[in-house]
């Protein structure tokens, strides 16, 4: 026995001799120190606690291994917990306590909590002394802690004292993220308002507005709550003001305009208001002075928007109108194909119509349509309407409309000599281009709703189509109730053909999108359950569920109850309008939850009849594109939904990823579609192609146009695919690349719900391609309108005139809880403005001279000259 007892000490005697003299004569003094503390005279203990406390203080600073003094006084930690039990209650046994919940942060069982136990035994010193890691300790051991105690219902305001102190320590030393969680733990983020200050509020605030795209919903709304008010007592108005969007909380827009004094930063509010979409009318309480409510509401409106953009091209110089053959560029293929490209159908004049519109988009002037008003309506303009057929004229007359978009007054100059047409598609097309010009732009007089309310009721389809799709257009998130009441009876009238009611739905839903209304979505309901078994068939009733679900469109919980209703629905169209509800209630949350329903609903094997997978599908995309991991995480869901899924389910991929990386052609997407656009299933291979057209979109991309160009000849003999090959170099130079489609903006913060429901709506109809696209609907083209917008960063001085400034453009850098101060960009370039923003673009000001009043530097922002700044000599 005697040898065993002898063996550790071995052990222990061989350690010690590891050990630097230094070292060694530190473990015995912490050795002394312990018994000291045990020592019956109160004065050598405090001596005793007092020597350890410093040296456990002065070696706490090292994050890279155990602190010595800790490591140490490991084997006696059980020896001072059982003195420490034994003592009376005194000044000397909190001191004790103290050094037992630091001793705890090496030596405790896990789950113990023991640092918390002696901490809140010990006294009231400060913590931050202890060092960071002990105090991120604690602030584990309070948030197991805190909901052990909310199950058992106890007390917790000893707890929250010790949060408020942690909080303290934190947003002194550069863990904004760090207090934020614990305060998420422990249910109390209305702490951080009295915390933050003029250094860490901006980083707080960059914290919160990026966790509030994973923290499960309501706690989301919470945490942008806290943001908001954040920015508000530090008077960062516009930072506010895009939370208030992303909120979509019209209160809170009142609240900053009443707030905020300056003029000028009301008129870059109106900038920021526009691009977002939302239609927010300013009254004598939120700005008294008439003429300043006038300028802030005309910018409000979009007024502006032509004039910033033809600035730009000018710069950019691009004004030189272009033909759709300058963008087929012929010459570079082989011989047959570019033979073929000579040949004129009805068909290609229709491609050739739609490639015109994307590509001299805002322009106002093209080789096709408005070289007319030189020669009255015998001129070429009457030339090329001749060239179209039927319905094709609807869309030719419509594609005016795109190239004067924007420009209300000359576009409703040019299109008016078309409403006294003798053809009735002519006056279809004239009504549509009417809505088009009027698109995200609004005006006092409503000449959109005086021309086209009364052909509404009008006998001739087409007509009604063209003038209904142009008030969706026009008025889409204006909640305009003139509107309502000219539309809802359309949805009763037993009367009505079916393609008419359901583009009524789907304008309805695009007036009323995201705004939950009651009435309208009673009478779309209605409408659907009137519909009978052959209608229920045909591809164009799926637009009514659609018309339902802009409705809810990314309003989440919103629309339980409707859902509920559609489970009623007949069982051609009951999962369908289910899965369009939850895919449009979701779209732009991130919810991974929803992500995996609609994941599970594809999995199944169908018959051939059902069609509801293809909104599941789309869905996918709609929820995912809120944020670029879950965004990532869809494009490779979707590449195993392309192997094992059905028919229906591989249609709608194509649309999905284009809708995932839509203006933002990613290497790895581009060449999947291009895989599929040789695909054996015709549908497939034409949503493929289109969706090359959605990811390249405004961009310019020469290998997507590459790629098409291929395309061109390798379907020279094919009238749809090529139709469609045509709409996608279309859309690859729309606006000769200075538009986008991407719904997103304000550095990705902001979705824009008329951007995302036009989309939505477009590849819905692209679900069905050859009833709808390559059928008589090919105007559901148009829908698209509503995302474009100008991917630039034009500067304006205070006079609102354009100002142009050196500026920083590289790709955006995510600095999301980084302490200091990060390169937001890297790789940048120098440019003047204005410049144009590629996806995952970034700019900031090269120069001090000015301050700009938006955060975020994209679209419009107003510059003010800094009254810092002095000229180096």
């Amino acid at each position: 026995m005697a040898l065993s007892s002898k063996d550790p000490k071995k052990k222990e005697e061989k350690k010690d001799e590891d050990l630097s003299e230094e070292d060694l004569s530190l473990k015995q003094q912490l050795e002394l120190y312990v018994e000291r503390v045990q020592d019956s005279d109160p004065g050598l203990q405090k001596i005793a606690l007092e020597n350890m406390r410093q040296d456990i203080r002065t070696s706490t600073s090292s994050m890279t291994s155990v602190p010595k003094p800790l490591k140490f006084l490991r084997p006696h930690y059980g020896t001072l917990k059982a003195y420490y039990a034994t003592m009376k209650d005194s000044d000397l046994k909190r001191f004790l306590a103290d050094i037992l919940s630091v001793l705890a942060l090496t030596m405790s069982v896990e789950g113990e909590r023991e640092s918390l136990k002696y901490r809140l035994l010990g006294s009231e010193g400060d913590i931050g002394s202890w060092g960071h890691e002990y105090v991120r300790n604690l602030a584990g051991e309070i948030a197991q802690e805190y909901s052990k105690r909310q199950n058992e219902e106890a007390a917790i305001d000893d707890l929250m004292d010790l949060v408020q102190q942690i909080i303290k320590f934190h947003m002194k030393h550069n863990a904004e993220p760090e207090a934020v969680d614990l305060l998420m733990e422990v249910e109390d983020l209305d702490l951080l308002v009295e915390h933050v200050d003029i250094t860490n509020f901006r980083r707080t605030c960059l914290y919160l507005t990026a966790i509030a795209r994973v923290v499960p919903s309501p706690d989301d709304l919470l945490v942008l709550d806290i943001a908001y008010a954040i920015y508000m007592k530090f008077n960062e108005f516009a930072s506010a003001l895009h939370i208030a969007l992303y909120l979509d909380n019209p209160q809170y827009v009142t609240e900053i305009f009443k707030t905020c004094e300056d003029v000028k930063q009301k008129q870059q509010f109106g900038y920021i208001i526009a691009r977002q979409g939302l239609s927010y009318v300013l009254d004598e309480n939120i700005i008294s002075d008439d003429d300043i409510r006038e300028q802030v509401q005309d910018l409000i409106n979009n007024t502006k928007l032509s004039e910033g953009y033809l600035t730009l091209a000018r710069d950019i110089e691009v004004m030189e109108p272009k033909s759709p053959e300058d963008i087929y560029k012929a010459h570079l293929l082989d011989g047959r194909a570019s033979a073929s490209a000579g040949v004129e159908s009805a068909r290609q004049n229709l491609a050739a119509t739609f490639v015109n519109a994307f590509v001299n988009a805002v322009f106002g002037e093209d080789k096709l349509m408005t070289v007319a008003s030189e020669a009255s309506s015998g001129g070429p303009s009457g030339n090329w309407l001749i060239k179209n057929k039927d319905h094709g004229k609807t869309s030719t007359v419509a594609s005016l409309g795109m190239i004067l978009l924007w420009d209300v007054d000359s576009g409703l100059a040019q299109i008016d000599k078309y409403l006294h047409h003798t053809d009735s598609h002519v006056i279809a097309g004239a009504l549509l281009g009417i809505g088009i010009v009027n698109c995200n732009i609004k005006n006092d007089c409503d000449p959109a709703l005086a021309l086209l309310g009364e052909y509404i009721d009008r006998e001739d389809l087409s007509i009604r189509i063209g003038a209904i799709m142009g008030l969706g257009i026009a008025y889409a998130n204006t909640q305009n109730e003139t509107i309502r009441g000219k539309l809802m009876p359309v949805l009763a009238d037993p009367k009505a053909p079916l393609d008419v009611i359901a583009f009524t739905a789907v304008s309805l839903g695009l007036v009323y999108v995201g705004s939950c209304n009651e009435e309208v979505a009673q009478a779309i309901i209605i409408s659907i359950m009137d519909r009978s078994e052959t209608e229920l068939g045909d591809p164009v009733t799926r637009l009514l569920p659609l018309g339902l679900g802009l409705l809810y469109l990314g309003k989440q919980d919103s629309v339980e109850a409707t859902a509920e209703v559609s489970k009623t629905f007949n069982e051609k169209i009951k999962k369908y309008c289910d899965m369009t509800l939850l895919s449009c209630a979701y779209a732009g949350t991130g919810n991974v939850l929803k992500v995996q329903s609609l994941l599970n609903d594809c999995a199944h094997h169908l018959d051939k009849g059902e069609t509801h997978q293809g909104p599941a599908v789309l869905g996918i995309a709609m929820i995912a594109m809120a944020e670029e991991l879950g965004l990532e995480m869809a494009i490779r869901s979707l590449e195993h939904l392309l192997q094992y899924g059905e028919q229906n389910i591989r249609r709608a991929v194509p649309l999905a990823l284009g809708l995932l990386c839509i203006s933002n052609p990613k290497v790895n997407v581009m060449d999947t579609l291009s895989r599929l656009t040789h695909d054996s299933e015709p549908e497939v291979a034409a949503a493929a192609i289109i969706s090359l057209g959605l990811i390249g979109a405004g961009t310019n991309n020469a290998r997507i146009a590459g790629m098409l160009r291929n395309l061109s000849s390798y379907y020279y003999k094919e009238a749809n695919p090529l139709f469609c090959v045509r709409i996608a170099q279309g859309l690859v130079h729309l606006g000769k690349g200075l538009l986008t489609l991407n719904p997103y903006h304000s550095d990705r913060l902001l979705l824009s719900p008329t951007a995302l429901a036009g989309l939505v709506i477009m590849l819905h109809g692209c679900l069905d391609v050859r009833a709808l696209i390559l059928g008589k609907y090919h105007y559901m083209f148009y829908f698209l309108v509503l995302a474009m917008q100008p991917r630039m960063l034009l500067t304006v001085d205070e006079n609102l005139k354009p100002l142009s400034v050196p500026v920083r453009v590289g790709q955006a850098v995510d600095v999301v809880g980084q302490a200091g101060r990060p390169k937001t960009i890297t790789g940048f370039q120098t440019h003047s403005t204005p410049v144009l923003l590629a996806a995952g673009d970034r700019a900031e000001l090269a120069t001090e001279k000015y301050i700009p009043l938006s955060p975020v530097l994209e679209g419009f922002v107003i510059l003010k000259e800094n009254p810092d700044y002095r000229e180096d000599q």
